[in-house]
């Protein structure tokens, strides 16, 4: 285990600041997936949208989101994860204003489109970089200020969306500006902060890369570091090919099912629609909007919660749960259905439960695991896939979820999302490793002793 060198409180401000900067992309991820909760309802009314233009309206960020995680990890390995990241903030902040701006639907949904370029590209490059800066036993938690940032950036949205729901017919318009703001200090930020180590050795920037590595963990961590980066790096010239060797593709095949299993099993249908949902219970449109600050406080304490426990029990032990978690919520929804009880609190306080087991365990394992399980010399196109997969899978499921709400029925839909929380538990107990407290190198070195001890892996 790695371990602070002479001059611990400086290194660790540092690299909490590093880890900040690129997390502070997580946020502008949450808010721009969220900020059209609140916003549904008026689009609703003001472009006439029924069923399938309200899922297209929701989804069509996710669909721009695909192409955006693919450009990031396309070239992030020949750019760079920091200069990307600058022009991923100036994006965010124009595609903010013109979607605020639209005149029509169809400029509506191409703005949004263009702005899931930048929350695809986020996705992939903040936790690479978050990765690649922390030391190992400080990554789950660093790693945990991703996701911390994507749940502030929803409670912001739904805070704003609550704020600025009686200003009039431009209210959504509105909402959808106040993007402009965190885009901006987010560009501020990634300005400040330095190239990853790993992406300086990469470019052939050695003395560089030493000097980021000993103000992060001290020289003799440094001295340690720099020859198993250059080992890790010099086996290969990457290509797409390489994510098809034995251990490597064992690693992708891990993460591809998670990206899927974690969307089927449901999240985003809560958080996007939350207000749907509600007031499906009873509850009123302020009622619905009142709620969605409360669904976005319970996600940010619950995600507080794995801050503190990512580190202490490990990756696999907290997917298992929270997977078993979200699936007991889910069926208890079902159960209320039946009864005719899915109604007022109790529909709430079951929506919070199944979020609270998300929050706490799902959503900062996935997003810490990505970045830790890929060597790397193929870390950039192998995050590419999970990410790129769980983009299409959230795409999907937001929009179908409208028609499957509405035609199939609130049990039918919750059983399915039951159904993929139990699968999401069986996966993570039989293929997840555990990565805690292991350094990058020594990750990459699992997969390949699984792949000797298995010839067809």
């Amino acid at each position: 285990m790695t371990t602070l060198a002479a001059g611990d409180s400086t290194s660790l401000r540092y690299v909490f600041f590093l880890a900040a900067a690129a997390a502070l992309g997580g946020l502008l991820f949450g808010f721009d997936i969220a900020i059209i909760t609140g916003a549904g309802p008026f689009l609703t009314r003001h472009f006439a949208l029924n069923d399938l233009s309200l899922g297209w309206a929701f989804s069509s960020l996710l669909f721009g989101c695909i192409l955006g995680s693919f450009l990031a990890g396309r070239y992030t390995d020949i750019l760079g994860r920091r200069r990307l990241l600058l022009w991923v903030a100036l994006l965010f902040a124009f595609t903010s204003a013109a979607t605020a701006a639209a005149p029509t639907f169809s400029v509506f949904i191409a703005a949004r489109l263009l702005g899931g370029i930048a929350v695809g590209a986020v996705s992939v490059l903040s936790p690479i970089y978050v990765s690649e800066v922390a030391p190992p036993h400080l990554r789950g938690r660093l790693g945990s200020l991703y996701q911390m940032s994507i749940v502030s950036g929803v409670l912001i949205s739904y805070v704003v969306n609550f704020l600025l729901r009686n200003t009039g017919g431009a209210n959504w318009r509105w909402m959808f500006l106040t993007g402009v703001f965190p885009s901006l200090a987010f560009f501020c930020m990634i300005l400040l902060a330095p190239e990853t180590p790993r992406y300086l050795v990469r470019a052939g920037r050695d003395e560089e890369a030493m000097k980021i590595l000993e103000r992060i963990g001290g020289q003799r961590a440094a001295l340690r570091q720099m020859p198993e980066i250059k080992a890790s790096l010099a086996s290969s010239n990457e290509s797409w090919r390489d994510l098809f060797q034995p251990g490597i593709r064992r690693a992708v095949a891990v993460g591809f099912v998670l990206a899927i299993l974690i969307h089927v099993s449901g999240v985003n249908t809560v958080i996007d629609y939350a207000p749907k949902i509600l007031a499906s219970a009873g509850w009123s449109i302020d009622g619905a909007l009142f709620s969605t600050v409360i669904v976005g406080l319970v996600n940010f304490v619950f995600t507080l919660v794995s801050f503190a426990t990512i580190d202490r029990f490990g990756r696999k032990p907290l997917y298992i749960v929270g997977s078993l978690g979200m699936t007991l919520s889910l069926l208890l929804i079902v159960g209320t259905v039946l009864a005719g009880a899915f109604r007022g609190v109790l529909a709430l306080a079951l929506v919070l439960a199944y979020l609270a087991f998300f929050s706490a365990c799902i959503g900062p394992v996935f997003w810490t695991l990505l970045p830790e399980i890929f060597p790397n010399r193929v870390r950039g196109e192998a995050i590419t896939v999970p990410v790129l997969t769980q983009w299409m899978a959230n795409a999907v499921v937001v929009l179908l979820f409208p028609l499957a709400f509405s035609h199939m029925g609130k049990a039918a839909t919750f059983s399915f999302l039951a159904a993929m929380s139990l699968a999401q538990a069986v996966f993570a107990w039989r293929f997840l490793p555990e990565t805690k407290n292991r350094s990058l190198e020594e990750i990459e070195a699992f997969w390949k002793a699984r792949a000797g001890l298995a010839k067809d892996a």
